[in-house]
């Protein structure tokens, strides 16, 4: 290739258009991957609307994604063109005190394609620190499957397994069933967990009931999914018991009191996967004493500082904890599960659509999840 296509915008929150623009060269130590599948991800949404400050505009979006190494950089040694990978959406330098002590994930000079550079809505993408951040992709697994194992997968094995310490038997409570959330109730359950997953979504609470949630409760009238059929009103009754006002939601305390309930006293541990300020408060709230509390879903800066129930998380003894996605060194535990049958990732794809499609379905990434992980395969146009 000489010119490649790629879903380019010139203003935050502008028309995204599929282009033609110049083929990305490696650096030293990176290489161009070809892209096989690329996820659309609420955060690429956040970027979109200018709610990163990396971001330098014209911009290509995508940060999760799998394929075959196209071009390789004179100073990378361990890879080579052919080579089928992915990689952390977390692009480590492999060289600060944090990527010395193993916590590339927090690198101190990390680069993130579709944040500090172009990224993966495109038919070809760079990557920094090839020999860092590149993780080998067995060729039984497709490009769809591995596409979010590096964001929304990836992140919410670490949330889950080492941030979260689950352990067999524990209440674990998922607020926001998109592709992480989904992607948590995947692994909490396996690992032995009862899960509560609590959406809006009815696709959604569907699929995380399909991966083995114990309960699904739908966040909107604080009734579990799939509902009963009401019973028999005898008293002129017209509706459901315990149906919301048309129009009203219940706050994160009426959620939190209901998914505390479900547990019998709160959850072991909480995940906030969709990334906002009620269920951020929810999660925290719906916690038992010494909870633990993982906050998965971002929080930008420019929509302000979530409120956070702090008398609870001291009379309480709560923890607190973030999670930003998973250092490449950590990935062959995780590949061993999906290699294994144990985690299925390729069951979150519900969706794959071509990159003529891929600007109006960014434009819609802050709605409603529509149930699972929906793809971008740049070879289907």
């Amino acid at each position: 290739m000489i010119d490649m296509r790629a879903v380019v915008f010139e203003e935050f929150g502008g028309r995204p258009e599929l282009r033609t623009v110049p083929d990305p060269v490696p650096s030293p130590a990176g290489v161009v991957i070809e892209v096989g599948a690329t996820g659309l991800c609420r955060s690429d949404w956040h970027g979109w609307q200018g709610h990163d400050p990396d971001i330098r505009l014209p911009h290509v979006p995508g940060h999760e994604f799998a394929g075959v190494i196209a071009a390789v950089g004179p100073a990378v040694h361990g890879w080579r063109p052919g080579d089928r990978v992915t990689a952390p959406f977390v692009c480590a330098c492999g060289t600060c005190p944090a990527c010395l002590a193993g916590d590339q994930q927090v690198c101190e000079r990390q680069t993130q394609p579709g944040f500090t550079h172009w990224g993966s809505y495109a038919d070809l993408v760079a990557v920094e620190h090839a020999d860092v951040n590149l993780v080998r992709l067995p060729d039984e697994l497709s490009f769809a499957a591995a596409a979010a194992l590096g964001c929304r997968f990836g992140t919410a094995f670490r949330a889950v397994v080492a941030q979260g310490r689950v352990a067999a038997g524990e209440w674990v409570a998922v607020h926001g069933c998109g592709g992480v959330g989904l992607s948590a109730v995947m692994i909490a359950v396996a690992c032995g967990a009862r899960v509560v997953a609590v959406d809006v979504s009815p696709a959604a609470l569907e699929l995380a009931r399909r991966f083995g949630a114990t309960a699904c409760l739908d966040a909107g009238t604080l009734n579990l999914f799939p509902p009963e059929p009401p019973p028999t009103s005898t008293c002129g009754h017209d509706g459901p018991q315990g149906e919301m006002e048309k129009g009203s939601l219940p706050g994160p305390q009426a959620v939190a009191g209901a998914v505390r309930e479900l547990t019998g006293g709160g959850a072991h541990l909480s995940l906030d996967a969709l990334g906002s300020a009620p269920t951020c408060a929810g999660s925290i709230e719906s916690l038992r004493r010494r909870g633990r509390h993982v906050q998965v879903g971002l929080l930008p800066a420019a929509k302000g500082h979530p409120a956070v129930p702090m008398e609870r998380v001291i009379g309480y003894e709560l923890e607190l904890r973030g999670s930003h996605g998973m250092a490449a060194h950590a990935y062959p535990e995780l590949l061993a599960l999906v290699g294994a049958g144990v985690l299925r990732p390729a069951e979150l794809v519900t969706q794959t659509i071509g990159l003529a499609e891929a600007p109006a379905a960014l434009a819609t990434l802050d709605r409603p999840a529509v149930g699972g992980i929906r793809l971008i395969q740049p070879n289907r146009d």
